[in-house]
C-alpha cells in the first residue's frame, strides 16, 4: 500500500526532505481528491439528506477556558514511560501490549507500573529500564496574541465549538429540537509515540456532529422518522459484557432490536449508528468487515455514558477503530454553563398551559434597612444577583439567610403564593455524538478495494469516491493527420466533459495498455479511447475497470450512457394519487 501510495500520488511522509515528522503525513494530488469525496459522501448521506442537521465551521485555535471547562485539560492525557538509559519516550498501554499482548487501555498508572515490573519489560532499542508510567498533557499549547498569558491549544476535537455556538445555532433553527450541529475540520493530537502510518496522526481530520434532543421524547422522535432501511439494518455488536467474558466476536442485531432491548441506551445513538454503517457500506466497506466495540467503564472519555466504536478489519493492522458514538449526556453543556456563566438550556413548551403555585420572594427594603443601616446597598445588591429558588431554601432549612455578616430572617422578606400558567420548561438537551475519522476511512477504503488481477493492481472503488470518473485516451498520437484527428476528438471529449462537471482526466502517454493501467491503479472506474474506428462511424469504447470489458458508444449517446453508468441519470416523478 505504502508503496502505491507514494507512487501514485495518494500520501507521503510530511517533511521528507529533512527527514519527517512522525504522526504527520501529506496528501498527493490523487489522495486530496480521493479525500474530498469521501467526506462529501459523508456530508451527503448524513448531514445534507437530513433536515434535522445543520453544518457549522468554527476555529481550530481554542481558548484554555473551553477546554478546562470541556474537561480535556485534566483528562486528555495518555500514560508515558521513558527509559532511564537512552531517554526514548514510550506509551506505556501500547507498549505493555506489543510486549505481551495484555490489553492495557484504560488501566490506571499503578496497574500499568505493576504489569511493566512483573514482565520485565524493558526498553525496546536498548534494553534499558523503564521509569513509573506518568500521565502527558496530549493537547498541543499556543499562545493566541502577542503577548504572554493568553494560553491557548489546539482543538483535539471539533466538539467543542459545536457546544459553544449550540444557542446561536439552536436561534438560527428556530428554536426546535432535535437539532443536530455538524463539523468538517482538522484537529491536532500531541500523539506519544505516533506509528503505523495513517492510523496514529499528530493531525487529522474529523467529520461529526452533537445530536441535541429532548431524551424524554427521543423514543417518539425516532419511530417517527424510522425507515425500513435504518430500522432493519444489521450492525455487528461486540457488547461490553461480552469482552468481560472473552468474547471476540460479535452478534448481529437489527437497529430495532438494539432501540427495543435497551442495548443502546439512547434510541438516537442506535439511529445514528445504523446510518453510520450504511455510510461505510456505500463507500465500499464490506458488511463482513465492518463491527461495532462498546467500551468498558474505564475505556470510556470523561464525558461518556456509553460509547461503541466502529470498526473496520484490515490486513495489516487488523480491527481499527474508523467511527465512535458517545452519548454525551448533558455533560458539555453543563460544563460550560458552569464554567461561562451563559444559559445553554432549550425552553420546552408544553402542548397545553399547565397552572402551578408559584412562590414568589423579594427582599423588604423597610425592615432590612432597621437590621443592616448603612449598609443596605451592599445588602440589597447581593440580594439582587441571589437566586430566588436559594433564599428560600435557606429561610426554609436555616430561617434565615447571612448576607455580608446579617443575618436576615423571614419578615425582612415579602413571600408571595400565587396561580400562575406555565407554557413551558428550560432543559437542557441530551447529545449524542457520531464521530468519524477521516484518514482512517481513507486507508480503510483504499486497503478494501485493492486487489491484484493477473498482476497489475486495480483499486475498484465506487464511481463516487473515485478521483476522476472517466479517463479519456487517444489511441494514438503522433504527426499524421488522422493522428492528429483522434487527438483533437479526445481532447474535445475531455473538454465537454469537464464542461459538464464530471471529473476526467486525459493522458496520450505510453502505450494504450500502460495507461489502462495507470488509471487502474488510482481507481477511475471507465476509460474512453478514441480510435481509428471513431473516424469511420463517430463511436469510441468505453473500457470497464473492474471487468476490462469494452463497449462502443456513439458520440451523440456518450453523454447520456456515462450518467447512467456513474448513476447520475435521476428521474424525477411524483405519483401525488399514490401519496
Amino acid at each position: 500500500m505504502s508503496d502505491l501510495a507514494k507512487r501514485r500520488g495518494l500520501y507521503w511522509l510530511s517533511y521528507e526532505i529533512y527527514g519527517g515528522v512522525a504522526g504527520l503525513y501529506d496528501f498527493g494530488p490523487i489522495g486530496v481528491l480521493i479525500k474530498r469525496n469521501i467526506m462529501n459522501e459523508w456530508l451527503h448521506q448524513l448531514v445534507y439528506s437530513s433536515d434535522l442537521v445543520v453544518e457549522i465551521e468554527t476555529p481550530i485555535i481554542t481558548p484554555r477556558i473551553v477546554l478546562k471547562a470541556s474537561g480535556h485539560e485534566d483528562h486528555f492525557t495518555d500514560p508515558i514511560t521513558e527509559c532511564k538509559s537512552c531517554g526514548r519516550v514510550y506509551r506505556a498501554d501500547h507498549l505493555i501490549e506489543e510486549q505481551t499482548g495484555i490489553k492495557a487501555e484504560g488501566l490506571t498508572m499503578k496497574q500499568l507500573w505493576s504489569i511493566i515490573r512483573e514482565k520485565n519489560i524493558k526498553c525496546p532499542e536498548c534494553g534499558g529500564e523503564l521509569t513509573k508510567p506518568q500521565p502527558a498533557l496530549l493537547l498541543f499549547k499556543t499562545e493566541i496574541g502577542p503577548y504572554k498569558g493568553s494560553l491557548g491549544y489546539i482543538r483535539p476535537e471539533t466538539a467543542q465549538g459545536m457546544f459553544v455556538s449550540f444557542k446561536q445555532v439552536l436561534n438560527v433553527a428556530r428554536n426546535r429540537l432535535p437539532l443536530g450541529i455538524a463539523q468538517i475540520g482538522k484537529v491536532g493530537r500531541n500523539e506519544i509515540s505516533p506509528r503505523q502510518g495513517l492510523m496514529r496522526l499528530r493531525e487529522f481530520t474529523i467529520m461529526e456532529f452533537e445530536f441535541f434532543f429532548d431524551p424524554e421524547r427521543s423514543m417518539e422522535e425516532v419511530e417517527e422518522i424510522l425507515d425500513d432501511e435504518t430500522a432493519n439494518e444489521t450492525l455487528y455488536i461486540l457488547r461490553g459484557e461480552e469482552k468481560e467474558k472473552g468474547i471476540e466476536k460479535a452478534s448481529p442485531y437489527k437497529t430495532i432490536e438494539l432501540i427495543r432491548e435497551k442495548i443502546v441506551k439512547n434510541p438516537w445513538m442506535a439511529y445514528w449508528m445504523a446510518r453510520g454503517n450504511i455510510f461505510l457500506k456505500n463507500i465500499g466497506i464490506p458488511e463482513d468487515k465492518i463491527r461495532f466495540e462498546e467500551k468498558l467503564p474505564w475505556e470510556k472519555a470523561h464525558y461518556s455514558e456509553q460509547t461503541f466504536d466502529q470498526q473496520v478489519w484490515t490486513r495489516k493492522f487488523g480491527w481499527i477503530e474508523v467511527a465512535g458514538y458517545s452519548y454525551r449526556t448533558t455533560y458539555d453543556l453543563d460544563r460550560h454553563m458552569e464554567f461561562s456563566g451563559a444559559d445553554l438550556t432549550f425552553f420546552k413548551k408544553y402542548e397545553k398551559p399547565v397552572e402551578k403555585e408559584v412562590v414568589k420572594v423579594s427582599p423588604n427594603p423597610h425592615i432590612i434597612r432597621n437590621i443592616v443601616g448603612k449598609d443596605i446597598g451592599l445588602v440589597m445588591k447581593a440580594l439582587k444577583e441571589m437566586d430566588k429558588d436559594e433564599i428560600l431554601a435557606n429561610l426554609e432549612e436555616k430561617g434565615y439567610i447571612e448576607i455580608h455578616g446579617y443575618k436576615l430572617k423571614s419578615n425582612a422578606f415579602i413571600i408571595r403564593r400565587e396561580k400562575q400558567k406555565i407554557h413551558g420548561e428550560k432543559i437542557i438537551p441530551h447529545v449524542v455524538e457520531p464521530s468519524f475519522g477521516l484518514e482512517r476511512i481513507f486507508y480503510a477504503v483504499l486497503e478494501n478495494n485493492l486487489e491484484v488481477i493477473d498482476d497489475r493492481l486495480v483499486l475498484k472503488l465506487p464511481p463516487r469516491l473515485a478521483p476522476y470518473q472517466v479517463a479519456v485516451f487517444p489511441l494514438v498520437s503522433g504527426s499524421k493527420a488522422e493522428h492528429k484527428k483522434i487527438t483533437r476528438i479526445a481532447r474535445e471529449i475531455y473538454r465537454l466533459l469537464i464542461k459538464n462537471r464530471i471529473r476526467a482526466i486525459y493522458d496520450e502517454e505510453g502505450s494504450i495498455g500502460r495507461r489502462y493501467a495507470r488509471v487502474d491503479e488510482i481507481g477511475v472506474p471507465y476509460a474512453i479511447t478514441v480510435d481509428y474506428q471513431t473516424l469511420e462511424d463517430s463511436t469510441v469504447t468505453i473500457r470497464f475497470r473492474d471487468t476490462r470489458e469494452q463497449i462502443r458508444v456513439h458520440l451523440d449517446e456518450l453523454y447520456d450512457k456515462l450518467l447512467e453508468l456513474l448513476g447520475l441519470k435521476h428521474s424525477f416523478k411524483i405519483n401525488i394519487n399514490q401519496l
